[in-house]
């Protein structure tokens, strides 16, 4: 199984860059130099990356991929091959939507010009008598041939090799074990995933409240350097976690550098992102993050 490292995303109007892509997909682009002059004219912005693993190795088990985004949803097509069988499996996220099985064949995952290109070197230069190690040979000269021809492919690619003694029933009962087990890794991963972005919008919206100016609070007690501070009305007082620590009207500690320009009922506020004693600007130091309801 061989699979090539390229990833394209298009940003931009809709329909411009469906018009892009058709371009591209059908041999009308021939250079990467071509596509990124094409997409400049067109105001399409394109991110172009080689290191995405298409192919890969489950025990004995090869795993191919190819896959294409949304907004809303990303779709995969996965083919599963080993010695006497394959299954070719179709999903919506980490959900199945279609099984094919098959026991031998060469099946080209692609866009048009990719699958026209692959097909014709495939027929041209097969023989019946082919060896693994043959059939290996004839695969890189595929991927040459197409990156030569299309800017959709990258000159890279990974190419691996399994050869267990299965019979069909065997081969069958593996290819089906493997899947369920990697859909499942599929599915953790894309929980993991929701969890973190989650997580990380959360982050942003509490980050975009931290305070950089306004009355924070008022001074309660002193004790040395040490000030108790009664929060204003809307500040809240968080850890470095996000937790809250402390509301309106709850107190928070706070330390001075210069205990005599601080008196009790002194007026704690933030101007230009410093922290300090209103009345006298003394210069005070919190241990929490002091952001807006």
């Amino acid at each position: 199984m061989i699979g090539d490292k390229r990833s394209i995303g298009f940003l931009g109007d809709e329909k411009t860059r469906e018009q892009l892509e058709e371009m591209l997909y059908s041999g009308a682009i021939l250079t990467t130099e071509a596509l990124m002059l094409k997409a400049k004219e067109l105001g399409i912005t394109l991110k172009i990356t080689d290191d995405s693993q298409k192919v890969r190795k489950i025990g004995d088990v090869l795993v191919g991929e190819v896959k294409y985004r949304t907004p809303f949803e990303t779709r995969r097509k996965r083919i599963y091959g080993t010695t006497n069988g394959y299954h070719l499996v179709k999903l919506t996220g980490s959900n199945i939507d279609s099984v094919e099985e098959g026991e031998s064949s060469i099946v080209v995952f692609g866009n048009l010009i990719t699958k026209k290109m692959a097909n014709y070197t495939i027929q041209k230069h097969w023989k019946s008598s082919s060896t693994l190690e043959d059939v290996g040979k004839l695969f890189k000269k595929v991927m040459d041939e197409v990156t030569s021809a299309t800017p959709s492919v990258s000159p890279e690619y990974h190419l691996f090799t399994v050869n267990p003694q299965l019979d069909k029933n065997n081969a069958k009962k593996l290819l089906r074990t493997t899947i369920v087990q990697d859909v499942k890794d599929l599915e953790k991963w894309r929980a993991d995933l929701k969890d973190k972005m989650v997580s990380a919008t959360r982050e942003m919206e509490i980050a975009s409240k931290i305070m950089t100016e306004g009355l924070v609070g008022k001074v309660k007690n002193i004790e040395g350097n040490q000030l108790e501070v009664i929060l204003s009305k809307g500040v809240l007082a968080l850890d470095i976690k996000w937790n809250i620590l402390a509301r309106s009207g709850q107190k928070v500690q706070m330390t001075v550098e210069d205990p005599e320009k601080v008196l009790e009922g002194d007026m704690v506020v933030i101007t230009n992102e410093n922290l300090g004693i209103g009345r006298s600007g003394a210069n005070l130091i919190c241990e929490v993050i002091l952001c807006n309801e």
